[in-house]
C-alpha cells in the first residue's frame, strides 16, 4: 500500500491539475461564445453572396466560367481545417481520420492528390506520414479575421484556376451545439452545385455577367473557406470546453478516491500505533 506521504502528494498534484483544467474550461467557454456569435453573424452574408452568385450564374445560360465547369479529374485537392493545439478531445482526430481514410481509398499515389492544411495539428499529421502537403498555414487566431486567411484562400482558388488540381474538397468540424460537432465534407470547387435556398432575385448588372463573375466567384469561394474556418473555430472551443470539463470531473473523482484511501491508511496507521502501545504496556505488566 502507498504511504500516507505518497497519497497526500498525489492528492495535492491532482488538485492543481483540476484547477488548471477548470480554468481552461472557463476560458474555452468564453471563446466558444464569441466564436459561435462570429459564425452565426457570418451566415447572412454567406446567404446573400450565394443568392447573388446563383442569380447571375443560373440566370444567364450563356455565361461560362472555369470555376463553374467540371473537367476531367487528374488531381484532387483537400483543404483540411484543424487546430494548432491539442487538449480538445476528438476534434482533430475525427477529421484527420476521415481525410486519411478517404485519401487511402480514392488514390493510389501521392501524385493524385494535394493537401492544403490550415492548423498545425493537420500539417504535422500529414507531413509525418509523407503525404503531399502543398500549402499550409498555422497560428490562426481564436477569433480570426478574413485578412489572416485571405492569402491561403486566394492561393487555393488560384491553384484550381491554374489546374494544379481539378477539384477541391474541404473537411472541417461543423458546429451544431456545445456538445455536438460533426465532421463535414464539402465539395468547394468546381461550383457545379451552386444554388440558393431562397427565391432568386432578378439583378441588373454592368458591364456584363462574365465580368462580374470573374470577380464574384473567387470571392464566393474564399468566403466559403472563411465561413468553414469560423465554424471550425466554434467547434474547437466547444470541444476543448467539453474535454476540460471531463478532465476536471475525472480529477475530482480521483481526488475523492485518493482522499478515501488516505483516510483508510491513516486510520490503519493509528490503529496499528494503538495496538503497539497496548501491546507494549501489556508486556511491561
Amino acid at each position: 500500500m502507498a504511504s500516507l506521504r505518497d497519497i497526500k502528494s498525489r492528492i495535492t498534484s491532482t488538485k492543481k491539475t483540476s484547477q488548471i483544467t477548470k480554468a481552461m474550461q472557463m476560458v474555452s467557454a468564453a471563446k466558444m461564445s464569441r466564436a459561435e456569435m462570429n459564425a452565426k453573424s457570418f451566415v447572412p452574408y454567406m446567404e446573400k453572396i450565394q443568392e447573388v452568385t446563383a442569380s447571375i450564374a443560373l440566370g444567364s445560360k450563356d455565361v461560362a466560367h472555369p470555376m463553374l465547369t467540371s473537367r476531367p479529374v487528374k488531381k484532387t485537392g483537400y483543404l483540411v481545417i484543424t487546430s494548432d493545439r491539442g487538449l480538445c478531445g476528438g476534434f482533430n482526430s475525427n477529421v484527420l481520420r476521415q481525410v486519411y481514410q478517404t485519401i487511402q481509398k480514392r488514390h493510389k499515389s501521392s501524385d493524385e492528390y494535394a493537401i492544403i492544411a490550415i492548423g498545425r495539428m493537420g500539417r504535422d499529421f500529414f507531413k509525418k506520414r509523407g503525404m503531399n502537403v502543398i500549402l499550409d498555414i498555422v497560428g490562426v487566431a481564436d477569433q480570426p479575421a478574413f485578412a489572416e486567411i485571405k492569402d491561403i484562400a486566394s492561393k487555393t482558388v488560384g491553384m484550381f484556376a491554374d489546374e494544379t488540381f481539378d477539384e477541391l474538397y474541404m473537411y472541417y468540424n461543423h458546429y451544431v451545439s456545445a456538445i455536438q460537432q460533426d465532421v463535414t465534407e464539402k465539395k468547394l470547387l468546381p461550383l457545379t452545385d451552386i444554388s440558393s435556398s431562397t427565391k432568386l432575385t432578378s439583378y441588373e448588372f454592368e458591364p456584363s455577367a462574365e465580368e462580374i463573375l470573374k470577380v464574384l466567384l473567387p470571392q464566393y469561394a474564399e468566403s466559403l473557406i472563411y465561413g468553414a474556418l469560423l465554424d471550425s473555430k466554434a467547434s474547437e472551443h466547444a470541444s476543448r470546453m467539453t474535454a476540460m470539463k471531463s478532465a476536471t470531473d475525472n480529477a475530482n473523482e480521483l481526488i475523492n478516491s485518493l482522499s478515501l484511501s488516505y483516510n483508510r491508511a491513516r486510520q490503519a496507521a493509528i490503529t496499528q500505533e494503538i495496538t503497539e502501545i497496548v501491546g507494549g504496556a501489556a508486556a511491561l505488566e
